[in-house]
């Protein structure tokens, strides 16, 4: 999976977000900027908003 680079400010955030529990899962699609986090979800509820997130054509 390619990921593009991210700035500073978007690993900072991502790194404040895991501080606080929450999971961070990003478009791998280039230039796409939509991401999703989540905190205290099932394991398929993970799974399904990391289909989501990962999957370019549903957004």
């Amino acid at each position: 999976m390619d990921h593009t680079p991210q700035s500073l400010t978007e690993l900072i955030s991502d790194a404040v977000a895991l501080l606080t529990g929450k999971r961070t899962v990003r478009c791998p699609h280039p230039g796409c900027r939509v991401n999703i986090r989540y905190r205290a979800v099932t394991p398929d509820e993970a799974k399904r908003l990391t289909d989501l997130a990962t999957d370019h054509t549903r957004h």
